[in-house]
C-alpha cells in the first residue's frame, strides 16, 4: 500500500475524533453532576436503547467537519442515529441544547487543527448534518462509519464509552479511530492484574477523576496502531505530538489470559462464554466492559481475548466493530467470526454471514484453541 495512501483521512479522522471525545466529556460531566436534567437529555429508542444530547452532537459536528474538510459531495458517511426523535415538536428542547453543544464544540476546531463554520449553525443545518449520514455503505467506493457515542448506557453511567469512526474503501476498513476518554494510555506495569484500567466492575468514577483518557488509530498494512492522550484545557492538538505504539500483549497461556465480553446481556450469551472460557483453561475473571474499548484493551495489551456470541435475531452492525477491529489487526492481533473467517465490511451496515460470533485474540495461538473449542462444544451448547 502507498505509504501516503489514506494519511490525510486518517490525520482528520484523529482531529476530529478528539473534539468528539471533549465534548462528550462535557456532556458526561453535565450528566453526573446533575447540571443538566436527565429526562431531557436521554431519550430511549424504538429499540430500547438509550440516545442522549452527546449521541447527536457529535454525529454532527463529524459531518460537519468530514463534509466541509472533504467536500459533502465526496462523503458517504454510515451512522447510528437519525433525527426521527429529534424532529418531533416535543423534542424542540433537547434540540436546541445539540444545537448550543455542538457550535461550542465546533467554535474550538482551531485547536484541533480544524476548520469552525463562519457562522454558527441552527437547527436546521444541525439537522441536516445529522441526517447526512443516511449511506449503508456496501462493496463499492468510500464510506465513513461512525458511532458516536459507542455504549450510551456506560456513557450516562459514568463509565466506559468509545467514539468509533472508521473509513471503509471498496469493502475494506482502511482507517480507524477509537476514542477513549474514560480509559487511559497504558502505562509501565509489573503486575498487570494489580494495575489494569479497566474493572471487571461497573465503576463510577467522580466528574474530577474524568480526564484520564486516550485516542486510539491505525491505518491498513502498517502494522502500527497508535495512541495519544486527549487534549485537555487550552492545549492545542498537534500531530503527532505525545503518540505511543502500540501493541498487544504476548501472553499466550490461557490461564494467564484475560477475556473481555460485553457488560449487557440483553445482546450477548454470557454463559456459552463462560463454557468456552473454561474449557480452554481460562481462569482469570472476566472484564465485562462498556462499548468499543474492549479492543482498546487488546489493543495496548491490557487483556488477550474479547468473545461476543450475539443470541438468536441479534445482527451485529459495522460501526460497533469497524474502527476497533482495524486497531486490533494493526497492533499485531487476530480478528475473526467464530468460524475462523474474517470479518466482512462490504455488505452494508451488518456484519452479515457472520458465522456464530466475533473472536478477537492477541495472538494466533490463543485464537486456535478458541476455535476450535467453538467448534467442539457448539453441538451441545444452547445458543
Amino acid at each position: 500500500m502507498d505509504k501516503e495512501k489514506y494519511s490525510e483521512e486518517l490525520n482528520v479522522g484523529v482531529r476530529v475524533v478528539h473534539m468528539a471525545c471533549g465534548l462528550c466529556q462535557k456532556v458526561q460531566k453535565g450528566l453526573l453532576s446533575n447540571t443538566f436534567d436527565d429526562d431531557d437529555e436521554v431519550k430511549s429508542k424504538d429499540d430500547d436503547s438509550l440516545v442522549t444530547i452527546a449521541d447527536w452532537s457529535v454525529q454532527a459536528t463529524v459531518s460537519w467537519i468530514l463534509s466541509d474538510t472533504f467536500g459533502s459531495e465526496n462523503v458517504s458517511i454510515v451512522a447510528e442515529e437519525d433525527v426521527q426523535t429529534l424532529s418531533k415538536p416535543e423534542s424542540a428542547g433537547i434540540l436546541g441544547k445539540v444545537v448550543s453543544t455542538v457550535n461550542e464544540c465546533l467554535a474550538e476546531a482551531s485547536r484541533y487543527g480544524l476548520k469552525s463554520p463562519d457562522k454558527s449553525l441552527g437547527p436546521s443545518e444541525i439537522l441536516e448534518a445529522i441526517s447526512r449520514c443516511n449511506s449503508n455503505g456496501g462493496p463499492r467506493g468510500r464510506h465513513w462509519v461512525l458511532d458516536p457515542v459507542d455504549g450510551t448506557l456506560g456513557f450516562v453511567r459514568g463509565d466506559q464509552y468509545a467514539v468509533a469512526l472508521a473509513l471503509i474503501d471498496n469493502g475494506e476498513v482502511v482507517v480507524g479511530v477509537l476514542g477513549c476518554p474514560n480509559y487511559h494510555m497504558k502505562r509501565d506495569r509489573h503486575n498487570k492484574q494489580q494495575q489494569n484500567n479497566i474493572s471487571s466492575e461497573v465503576s463510577v468514577p467522580s466528574p474530577d477523576t474524568l480526564e484520564d483518557g486516550c485516542v486510539m488509530y491505525a491505518k491498513k498494512g502498517t502494522g502500527e496502531a497508535w495512541v495519544q492522550p486527549m487534549v485537555y484545557g487550552d492545549m492545542k492538538y498537534e500531530w503527532p505530538n505525545f503518540a505511543k505504539q502500540v501493541c498487544v500483549s504476548p501472553i499466550d497461556d490461557p490461564a494467564l489470559a484475560t477475556f473481555c465480553e460485553p457488560v449487557e446481556r440483553a445482546n450477548s450469551n454470557h454463559s456459552y462464554a463462560a463454557g468456552l472460557a473454561s474449557s480452554v483453561g481460562l481462569r482469570n475473571k472476566p472484564l465485562r466492559v462498556y462499548s468499543m474499548v474492549k479492543y482498546a484493551a487488546i489493543a495496548q495489551g491490557d487483556a488477550e481475548i474479547f468473545m461476543k456470541f450475539a443470541r438468536a435475531g441479534y445482527k451485529e452492525k459495522i460501526w460497533d466493530h469497524a474502527a476497533g477491529v482495524l486497531i486490533v489487526q494493526e497492533a499485531g492481533g487476530v480478528v475473526t467470526d467464530a468460524g475462523g473467517r474474517s470479518l466482512d465490511f462490504s455488505k452494508g451496515i451488518y456484519l452479515e454471514s457472520l458465522d456464530r460470533g466475533i473472536v478477537v485474540c492477541s495472538g494466533d495461538k490463543l485464537h486456535e484453541k478458541l476455535i476450535g473449542a467453538v467448534y467442539a462444544s457448539w453441538e451441545s451448547s444452547s445458543l
